[in-house]
């Protein structure tokens, strides 16, 4: 069975405001088994547009990041984070080749 990614790009407006999102996040990413594959690292735009920072957060399976995104832990974290920055965010079936 593949594994289960978020993909993130994020443009954060206030990092204060921003760390009570990454504090709260914690809860449903423990209950998820959610492993961070990269976290806003250095990062070099080669081709196209890219907002500020790339997170990428790797799950069991994509059932298990759906899950972990649509629970009720993630979702107040969500409501932390959407006043203080914009982004995209994808979840995506790794391969399985």
């Amino acid at each position: 069975m593949p594994k289960g990614y978020w993909v993130a790009h994020v443009d954060v407006r206030d990092p204060a405001a921003y760390e009570a999102y990454r504090q709260a996040n914690a809860v449903a990413f423990a209950k998820y088994g959610a492993r961070f594959i990269v976290r806003g690292g250095a990062q070099e735009v080669r081709e196209g547009a890219a907002k500020g920072r790339t997170v990428v957060i790797e799950f069991d399976s994509p059932e298990v990041a759906r899950a972990c995104y649509d629970s009720p832990e993630y979702q107040a974290a969500k409501a932390l984070r959407d006043p203080v920055s914009s982004g995209d965010l994808v979840i995506v079936a790794g391969w399985d080749g």
